[in-house]
């Protein structure tokens, strides 16, 4: 969820990998610093890097989506979609090289183009990416593997099954009346300190450290930037004020920039699906975006995001049809004392 804030609104010692199915493919990534980033290639040279993000921008029309500056310069055409609730500019899809490109995406509401987003005003925007690929496209396109220790990113093909050693954990999705999914924010619950959370399952969750927040978390970055998890105040506050031996730094992230610094917070263990993880550093967000916004875009209301800090120690399926994360143990974990919700 590394920009959804600006940008939704305008859019609506490692175990062996388990080996992907017969028909699986393996997309062009690149892995930094915790973040994938999908890196596809046209076939007259010009290349991308889409930040592959769980809980990002993209809305109901299923489309990953590039920045007016990459359409521009890949001399897309664009036009506008008219939606029931505004509308969205889309362009053609670009030709990419053999092994180099990404699925197409499936038929929404606006075709099988890609969006374009106008990230000019948005200073949280990195401007070494070109776009993003998120949760409504992601859940559109089916299975998909994020294999942490190995780096690779895998869309899962038919047959699949999951790793005998894998917990899986049941991901809730927003509605309609039909009881069909609306939007592909996927919804998990950990437990901390003996409490379940509903979280947002975010892998663009994104740390900016200040030099104090990386001298206390050692969080590796590159060009700065990182991953992490967030947590709303209010449950920072208790959370703090329970367990005064957590430690907190108060100048620790400053994403927003160095005015709006955000506090970090070390919590001993996360449960998650099944498996025990620890320490993990959260960082501050206030409640209104996540009980206000990205609540009203899911099926219960969330208390922040959970992130790749706790994900890089997994191997982790999205079963977005089968509306189940599977999660198996790399490095850095065992069983956990809560059991995982039924799937």
């Amino acid at each position: 969820m590394a920009i959804i804030m600006g940008i939704l609104a305008t859019a609506l010692a490692t175990t062996p990998a388990a080996a992907p199915s017969a028909t699986a493919r393996v997309l062009p990534t690149v892995y930094e610093a915790g973040h994938f980033y999908a890196v596809p290639e046209t076939v007259d040279g010009q290349k991308l890097r889409l930040i592959v993000d769980t809980g990002g921008g993209g809305g109901a029309i299923r489309l990953y989506w590039v920045t007016a500056e990459t359409a521009d310069r890949l001399h897309l055409k664009t036009h506008t979609c008219k939606l029931d609730d505004g509308s969205a500019t889309v362009a053609e899809l670009p030709e990419y090289k053999p092994n180099l490109g990404l699925p197409p995406p499936t038929s929404g509401p606006c075709g099988k183009g890609l969006m374009v987003q106008d990230v000019s005003r948005n200073p949280s925007w990195n401007a070494h990416d070109s776009g993003q690929f998120s949760g409504s496209y992601m859940y559109s396109q089916g299975i998909w593997t994020f294999d942490y220790p190995q780096r690779r990113l895998v869309l899962q093909g038919q047959p699949w099954r999951p790793d005998s050693e894998a917990h899986a954990t049941h991901l809730g999705f927003q509605r309609d009346d039909q009881g069909r999914a609306t939007l592909g924010y996927p919804r998990i619950v950990i437990h901390v300190d003996g409490q379940p959370l509903d979280m947002l399952l975010d892998t663009g969750a994104t740390a900016h450290p200040t030099a104090e927040g990386e001298q206390a978390t050692d969080t590796p970055t590159v060009n700065g930037i990182g991953v992490t998890s967030y947590i709303t105040t209010s449950v920072f506050n208790r959370w703090h004020q329970a367990h005064a031996n957590w430690r907190v730094v108060t100048n620790g992230d400053d994403y927003f920039g160095p005015k709006h610094p955000m506090r970090l917070i070390e919590v001993p263990k996360v449960e998650i699906a099944g498996w025990s993880v620890g320490p993990v550093w959260f960082t501050e967000r206030p409640d209104a975006p996540f009980h206000g916004m990205m609540s009203s875009l899911m099926d219960k209301q969330v208390e922040g995001s959970v992130g790749a800090n706790v994900f890089q120690h997994f191997v982790m399926t999205l079963d977005y049809p089968g509306e189940k994360a599977w999660f198996r143990c790399a490095t850095g974990c065992k069983p956990a004392a809560t059991p995982p919700p039924a799937p």
